[in-house]
Parts: C-alpha cells; sequence; structure tokens
C-alpha cells in the first residue's frame, strides 16, 4: 500500500508500443531526470507531442499507470503498463479507440484508494487543484490509524481498527476494497473526508446487484468476502483482518503455511488431519486466483472461498427493484435520492430497464428534495430525454440558480436553448462551462460551430484550438480547423 503511488520518476516503466487500433506510437522515457510520455501517428502530418509524467498510480502487482497536468487539470496516460502480461497497452475503456485520448480525468475517486492526504478540488471541477493534488504519496499510517500528531512524542492517540465498532472497523477496509455496482456520494460530503472511526455510509452509500454475483471476477474483494460461507457464518468476528496483515506480507515461500494457519485458527486442527492431509494449499483449492487482471477495483483471487472451485453462490435476498444496498446491516440508511441516482447512473451505462427505474425514482426524489442540485439536474436531463423541453428548462434553471456554476446542468440547458432559437444564452451558459472544463471537447465544439455559422471565424477558431490544446487528436476538432482555413468557409465537421 506505500507503493501505491509516487514521484513519475521514481516508478517509471519504460517501453513503447503502437496501437493497432489508432495507429499510435506511444513511448514512455526519461530525459535529464524527468519522466515523458510521447504520442505519434506517422501517417498524420502534424499529430506528434508529449506530455511530462508526474506521478505514477499503481504499486505494479497488476500493473501502473501515470498522472500528467495540463493547464492545473490532472488527467491519467491513456496507456497502462500490464504487469502480469508484461506489456503496454491501452488504458480498459480504450481498447477500441481511434483517436488518442489525451483528456481522461483523474477523478477524486481513483486518487483516494492510491494516495494520501488528497486536497480539496477547485470549485466546479473534478480534476483541478490549487496546488499538488496530495500531500503524500501511497497510503501512510493514518489511513488507517487516523490522525497521528503527536503520537510519536507520547502526546497523542491514534486509531486501533480492531477495536472499533464492526461497522466503523470494516468501514476502513471497504473505503478502497470495495466498490459496488455503483455509489451515491452523501448531500455536501466527499469520500475523501472520510477518517478512520468514522462510518462510510456518512460519506457514501453503495449498492449492488444480484446478476453481478455470477462474475466472480468482476467482484470487489469486500463483496466478495461477504458472499463466503466462512463469512456468513462468522458475522462480525471475521474481516479482512482475519487473514491479512496490513502491514506485511508474507514471502512467496511462507504464504502456503501462513493462510493454512490462518484456516486452521478457525477449523481446527483435527479438520485438517482428515481434509486432505495431502494438500497443505487451501488457498489454491478453495480460493484460486482468476481470470481478470486488467479491470481496476477487482479480485486476482477469489474471496468466496467456495467449497468447491465451481460451486454456485446462494442468491442474496433481492433489494428494491434489482438494486440491494450494501452493506445490508445498512439498507435502511438508503433514500429515495440513493435509489433514483443509482439508477440513473445505470441508465447512463445503458443497463436495460433501468431508464424506467431511474424515472421513477427521480420524479419522487425531486419532490423529497425540490433544492437538490443532482436530483434536480438528473430530472431535467430524464425529461429532456423525453422531449419535454419546458419541464427539463425549469429543472435545470431551478439547479443552477442553487448552483450557477453547475457545469452538468449548463451544458444541457445551452442545448434546449440552442434548439429554441436562443442562442446567445446558448453561449453564455456554454462559455461559463467551457471556462471552467475546457478540457471537455463538446463543449468547445458547440461554440465553435456556433461562432462559425454566425460568420465569426476567429472567434470559432480560438475555440477550436483550445479544444486541441487538451484534446490533440479530436478528429471534428481538426476537420473544423481545416474548414475554417477554407474559402468560403465550411463550418459542418
Amino acid at each position: 500500500m506505500a507503493r501505491a503511488s509516487g514521484p513519475a520518476e521514481d516508478g517509471l516503466i519504460t517501453g513503447e508500443f503502437e496501437d493497432k487500433e489508432s495507429g499510435v506510437r506511444y513511448r514512455v522515457y526519461q530525459q535529464d531526470g524527468r519522466a515523458w510520455m510521447s504520442y505519434e501517428r506517422t501517417r498524420e502530418n502534424g499529430l506528434k507531442g508529449q506530455r511530462e509524467l508526474l506521478y505514477f498510480i499503481g504499486s505494479n502487482k497488476k500493473g501502473r499507470s501515470y498522472l500528467f497536468s495540463e493547464q492545473g487539470f490532472w488527467f491519467e496516460t491513456p496507456i497502462n503498463w500490464y504487469a502480469q502480461e508484461g506489456k503496454w497497452e491501452m488504458t480498459p475503456a480504450y481498447a477500441e479507440a481511434r483517436e488518442i485520448p489525451l483528456n481522461l480525468p483523474s477523478f477524486s475517486s481513483c486518487l483516494n484508494c492510491h494516495t494520501s492526504g488528497l486536497q480539496s478540488r477547485m470549485p466546479s471541477t473534478r480534476n483541478r487543484y490549487s496546488g499538488e493534488p496530495f500531500v503524500h504519496a501511497g497510503l501512510t499510517c493514518e489511513r488507517c490509524h487516523g490522525v497521528g500528531e503527536g503520537h510519536l512524542e507520547g502526546k497523542g492517540s491514534i486509531v486501533n481498527p480492531a477495536k472499533l465498532a464492526p461497522e466503523q472497523r470494516d468501514s476502513i477496509c471497504m473505503e478502497c476494497h470495495f466498490e459496488g455496482t455503483v455509489s451515491v456520494t452523501q448531500p455536501g460530503k466527499h469520500l475523501y473526508q472520510f477518517q478512520p472511526g468514522d462510518r462510510l455510509a456518512d460519506y457514501v452509500h453503495y449498492f449492488v446487484r444480484r446478476e453481478n454475483e455470477a462474475r466472480a471476477e468482476a467482484l470487489s474483494q469486500f463483496e466478495a468476502l461477504s458472499l463466503s460461507m466462512c463469512k456468513r457464518k462468522s458475522g462480525d468476528r471475521m474481516w479482512c483482518v482475519s487473514c491479512h496483515d496490513p502491514h506485511q506480507e508474507p514471502g512467496a515461500s511462507e504464504k502456503v503455511a501462513y493462510y493454512r494457519n490462518k484456516c486452521l485458527s478457525c477449523h481446527g486442527e483435527a479438520f485438517a488431519a482428515k481434509h486432505h492431509p495431502d494438500k497443505p494449499d487451501c488457498v489454491h483449492c478453495h480460493m484460486p486466483v482468476l481470470p481478470s487482471k486488467d479491470v481496476a477495483h477487482t479480485q486476482s483471487t477469489d474471496h468466496r472461498i467456495l467449497r468447491y472451485a465451481q460451486e454456485v453462490v446462494a442468491e442474496r435476498n433481492a433489494g428494491s427493484d434489482g438494486l440491494e444496498a450494501f452493506p445490508e446491516s445498512e439498507a435502511w440508511l438508503s433514500t429515495t435520492r440513493d435509489f433514483a441516482l443509482a439508477w440513473e447512473m445505470l441508465a447512463q451505462r445503458g443497463v436495460e430497464g433501468a431508464s424506467h427505474e431511474a424515472e421513477e425514482y427521480l420524479h419522487k426524489a425531486v419532490k423529497e428534495w425540490p433544492n437538490d442540485v443532482q436530483v434536480l439536474s438528473d430530472t431535467g436531463f430524464v425529461e429532456q430525454q423525453r422531449g419535454h423541453k419546458n419541464e427539463a428548462i425549469g429543472l435545470y434553471e431551478r439547479a443552477l440558480k442553487i448552483r450557477p456554476q453547475g457545469n452538468t446542468a449548463a451544458v444541457n440547458l445551452g442545448i434546449l436553448e440552442a434548439q429554441s432559437g436562443n442562442v446567445q444564452r446558448a453561449v453564455e451558459l456554454w462559455q461559463g462551462a467551457f471556462d471552467r472544463v475546457p478540457y471537455r471537447s463538446a463543449i468547445g465544439m458547440n461554440l465553435a460551430t456556433v461562432f462559425c455559422a454566425a460568420g465569426k471565424k476567429e472567434e470559432a477558431r480560438r475555440y477550436v484550438l483550445r479544444v486541441l490544446e487538451f484534446n490533440p487528436d479530436h478528429a471534428k476538432a481538426k476537420q473544423l480547423l481545416e474548414h475554417l482555413n477554407e474559402d468560403p468557409v465550411r463550418c459542418a465537421p
């Protein structure tokens, strides 16, 4: 955990590869004591550049990625090093991308589990900080033991997770070893504000779907453990530290005996004497390594602790309309707002049936939470999709009155205003959002297209060039830039 992040030059894995889908050759290298990633498409003149790598993310047990900063915004590299395969490849979500994704925001939800002392984001941004994004590389003692000011001098105490109530104890592990199907941040809260001794549910509510249990490789460790018979029968007595020592890991030659002793601490020597005494490796049979190795936050060892490798895990009770609060003990905390936002997130992922559930819950939530910006904005989007422009406009306006710098509401309201002929209002909304998040190419392209259509060629050019600063391989932006140099000018990319 201490090696989960650090300065890029300290964890640099040099190499190069050519992505077949995009035709781009990437190279990671060191020059004058600094780390760099270059990119170039040899068949296209002009597409060539580099980014200085400032931090690495990942201990290199599974892989490693890097962070770079552009005008104060932090981004992830479009390529990852996959340690288990020993090669460079595109980041998982962009394996088939034909353009270089250089504007992948480095979200705090990711940095939170790989760094310590994560700083607050600047208002109305998701990946911009006033200075460095975090104070300490890797995970420090305080991530599990709380603020230790004065502890070394004997003047202060620290949190001992083992002495906390099970809910607070497990929250420390869950923060990074559980992801769920979807999570909903609570109003006015951020996950990085969580401190050992707090209840994680005060910051975020998690939901899982039962069908996900059929794909063990997609489960987080904490969720998989909750499905095991060991955990079900042991209850709160069993937790992550029952088997793992967070301060050290046994060496390769010691692992079989180490984990066998953990199993026998519950099952006893008498059981071991008759249960395959010639096969001491309990983990090999009951916790096999799963095939998944590229997906973030998933287990590599099957923490369901099955009796037989192909055993089917018994289904848990269904939650509300297919979404189940996790852990079950905290289901009573779930609100209409939680389900509304959770289903809308699933709808955005294209999950079948999620749109209907989202619509039902959002219309209830907007009445119960009339001043919740996220609820108003999501409900506005649902109405916009249904073609109910006036209703959507009203909801977006309410959201922006509460939070004037709400980017999503501003962008979507701008689209509706442009469709209604209120181009000036649309431009004002888009300009404000694009100033705050200039890496969101679609906003800049909206502005460039509008100014081009209005005959303001230089204004259009300015926005296209701004788009290309963050996203130099944006095909439509490059095409529009060419059209702006033609006579007569063409505005359609």
